[in-house]
C-alpha cells in the first residue's frame, strides 16, 4: 500500500460503471486531496454499448453520438484517464496492478490506496468450429460495432444469421433487416427472448416473422461453416445449414472476472464478484467492484443474479464513488427490470418469470390479460398483453411482463416500484394512477391485471 499524504484511487474500466465512480469520487474530493488514475484496455470511455444495434441500424447517425464523455474531457477534471492499457495482474496484498500498453507492449506497475473493479462483461463466444472466422461478429464495444459494419461492406451477399434471441440478438437482427438482409435467428430455445416466459416470447416470434425474419427455435448451433476465402459461408445446427454472409451473436455475456479470480477475490456461482451494499468487495476494505462483472442482489427472490444493464453500473458508480471518496452510499438490490423493441413491438419485464419462481420455491399464481394502451374510442388505442405472477396466499407481486405497441413498454416501470416496495397485488389495484383518454383506459393495464390476480389469490385462499 503505498504511504503518502495524498491518496491515490485506480480504477479497472473506463465505461458506465468504472468513469460513474472516478468522476463521483472526483466530485467528493479534489485533486490536492485525491488522485484518480483509470486504465481501459480499448479506445473508447463512457460509451453506451445499449446503442450499438441503433447505430448498426442506422437509426443513431454515427460512433460519436453514443459517447457520453471524451478522454479528454474526463482529464480535463483531473482524471488521469490512461487509454490502450490493460491491466494484467492485480496484487491486492501489495496494493498495486500491473498494467501492459496494448500498442507498444509495455509493462508497468501502479500502485493504488483504494481500487474499483469495473472489467465489464465478455460475449459468450462458443468454443465450436469456425466462431473466430472473418466475418462472426460480437457486439459489446464500440470497436465491436466498428468491426461490424466495416464488416457489413466486404460481405458477398445480404444474408446474415444471428445466434441467439436476447435481447441483443432480436436488436441486432431488427439492425440487419432495416440494412437490407435477409435475417435468421437460431436460438436453443423455441420462442426467443429467455427472459420472457414462453406464452409472452411467442408475441415477440410473431412480430419477428412480421419484419420478415426467419426464427430457428429449438436449434443448437454446432458450428460456422467457412468458404475457400475463411470468411463465413453458413452456420450449422444439428439438422440444418442456414446461410450466412455475416453472422452475429448475441448470445449473451459472463462477467469479465479473470483478474478478480487469478487475484484470490470472492466470485458467486455466476461467476460475478461478491460485494456488500457499499458494493465493497467482501473481504477487502479498500477495493469496490461495480458493473456487469459483479453480481447483485435480486429484491424479489432473495438470490443473487447477474444482470449486466448499464442503468445498474451507472448507479453502482455512483455509489462506489461516493464511498471511496470518503462519504456514504449503498446499493440495495435490483428487481431485473428491462425494456426492448421489435420493430414497433414494445416489450417489458421485471420480477421473476414462472420458471425462477419455481426455482426458488415460490407457490404462485399468474394470470394473463389483454387490454388498450388508451381508452378503446380514442384513436390510436392499441392492444397489449400483461402477464401478472402473485405470491400464493400472501399476494405479493412476483413479476410482470407486457408486450405491446406504443405505451406498452415503461408501463413496466409501475410494476417495478411495487416491487421494490414490496406491494401485493391487492394493493396495486388502488394505486393513484394518472388518466385520460389519450393515455391510458380507466383502469390501467396493469391494474387491470392486478385486479384480476388479487381476485385468483382469494380464490386459493384455503
Amino acid at each position: 500500500m503505498r504511504m503518502s499524504a495524498k491518496e491515490r484511487l485506480v480504477v479497472i474500466g473506463g465505461d458506465a460503471a468504472g468513469m460513474s465512480a472516478a468522476s463521483q469520487a472526483r466530485r467528493m474530493r479534489g485533486p490536492d486531496e485525491l488522485e484518480i488514475v483509470a486504465l481501459e484496455r480499448g479506445h473508447f470511455a463512457s460509451f453506451s454499448a445499449c446503442g450499438i444495434p441503433y447505430w448498426v441500424s442506422g437509426d443513431v447517425d454515427g460512433r460519436d453520438r453514443l459517447i457520453a464523455r471524451t478522454p479528454e474531457e474526463h482529464r480535463a477534471r483531473d482524471i488521469d484517464l490512461r487509454m490502450r492499457t490493460e491491466v494484467t495482474e492485480i496484487d491486492v496484498a501489495a496494493g498495486r496492478v500491473r498494467a501492459r500498453d496494448v500498442d507498444s507492449g509495455a509493462e508497468s506497475w501502479t500502485s493504488y490506496d483504494k481500487l474499483v473493479i469495473a472489467t465489464g462483461a465478455r460475449p459468450v463466444r462458443p468454443d465450436l468450429p469456425g466462431f473466430d472466422a472473418p466475418g462472426v461478429h460480437g457486439v459489446q464495444t464500440l470497436d465491436d460495432g466498428q468491426a461490424l459494419l466495416d464488416s457489413l461492406t466486404r460481405a458477398r451477399g445480404r444474408r446474415a444469421v444471428v445466434v441467439g434471441a436476447g435481447y441483443i440478438g432480436v436488436e441486432m437482427a431488427e439492425a440487419m433487416v432495416k440494412r437490407g438482409y435477409e435475417v435468421t435467428v437460431v436460438d436453443r430455445g423455441e420462442e426467443p427472448m429467455s427472459t420472457l416466459d414462453p406464452d409472452m416470447g411467442r408475441l415477440v416470434r410473431r412480430a419477428m416473422e412480421g419484419l420478415g425474419i426467419t426464427m430457428a427455435g429449438g436449434a443448437g448451433v454446432t458450428k460456422v461453416l467457412t468458404g475457400d476465402d475463411g470468411r463465413v459461408r453458413a452456420v450449422a445446427t444439428e439438422d440444418a445449414e442456414y446461410p450466412a454472409d455475416v453472422v452475429v451473436l448475441g448470445i449473451g455475456v459472463r462477467p469479465e472476472t479473470a483478474l478478480a479470480r487469478a487475484a484470490g477475490l470472492p466470485l458467486g456461482a455466476h461467476g460475478g464478484l461478491l460485494t456488500d451494499r457499499a458494493m465493497r468487495v467482501r473481504g477487502h476494505e479498500n477495493v469496490w467492484a461495480g458493473g456487469d462483472c459483479v453480481e447483485v442482489l435480486d429484491l424479489v427472490s432473495g438470490q443473487q443474479r447477474h444482470i449486466p444493464l448499464g442503468t445498474h453500473a451507472n448507479k453502482h458508480g455512483q455509489v462506489i464513488g461516493t464511498n471511496a471518496g470518503g462519504g456514504y452510499a449503498t446499493f440495495p438490490g435490483v428487481v431485473g427490470t428491462a425494456v426492448s423493441k421489435v420493430c414497433d413491438l414494445e416489450i417489458g419485464r421485471t420480477g421473476l418469470r414462472e420458471r425462477d419462481a419455481d426455482r426458488v420455491g415460490l407457490r404462485f399464481e399468474t394470470v394473463t390479460v389483454e387490454s388498450t394502451s388508451r381508452a378503446g374510442y380514442y384513436p390510436g388505442a392499441s392492444l397489449m398483453t400483461v402477464k401478472m405472477l402473485a405470491e400464493r396466499r400472501t399476494g405479493r407481486l412476483l413479476g410482470v411482463q407486457i408486450v405491446g405497441r406504443e405505451g406498452a413498454a415503461k408501463r413496466v416501470d409501475i410494476a417495478a416500484v411495487a416491487l421494490t416496495a414490496g406491494l401485493t397485488v391487492e394493493q396495486m389495484t388502488a394505486l393513484d394512477l394518472g388518466y385520460a383518454p389519450p393515455f391510458s383506459p380507466v383502469w390501467d393495464p396493469v391494474l387491470v391485471a392486478a385486479r384480476k390476480a388479487a381476485a385468483k389469490v382469494r380464490d386459493s385462499a384455503p
